[in-house]
């Protein structure tokens, strides 16, 4: 199944997974124009929030209050495998269903937020200078 959130999140990532795969060794330490972070940085958050928005997708709680570090070995492949994980945790109607418990706003809501994340800083470290 599919629904109106999984449909935009599937034309999404596949832009931002590749601006991931793009990104060098070398670019971890450079600013984005997000100004509080870096590439390392942003990759991380964005790590988190595709994770932790799997768990939203199923009325779970998410847990930001960790901050490991994502960008070990084969960082570039898990991230591609969280945000299909993703993409396939909102494609569950009962997704979009209801109020989020861990967020206290529509399910429907909470799966724009995950999109601009997902969106925003795939530009975000698109523009970075290389």
């Amino acid at each position: 199944m599919a629904t109106h959130t999984s449909d935009l999140l599937a034309a999404a990532a596949p832009r931002t997974v590749a601006v991931v795969r793009g990104i060098a060794d070398d670019q971890l330490d450079l600013p984005t124009p997000c100004a509080e972070f870096t590439v390392r940085d942003l990759l991380n958050h964005l790590f988190e929030v595709v994770v932790n928005f799997q768990g939203l997708a199923a009325k779970r709680p998410a847990t930001w209050a960790d901050k490991p570090d994502h960008l070990g070995d084969g960082w570039r492949d898990r991230f591609e495998t969280e945000t299909r994980r993703l993409i396939d945790a909102w494609s569950d109607p009962a997704s979009v269903e209801g109020v989020s418990p861990g967020m206290g706003m529509p399910q429907e809501t909470v799966g724009g937020m995950v999109l601009l994340d997902l969106t925003v800083h795939g530009w975000d470290l698109a523009v970075v200078k290389r």
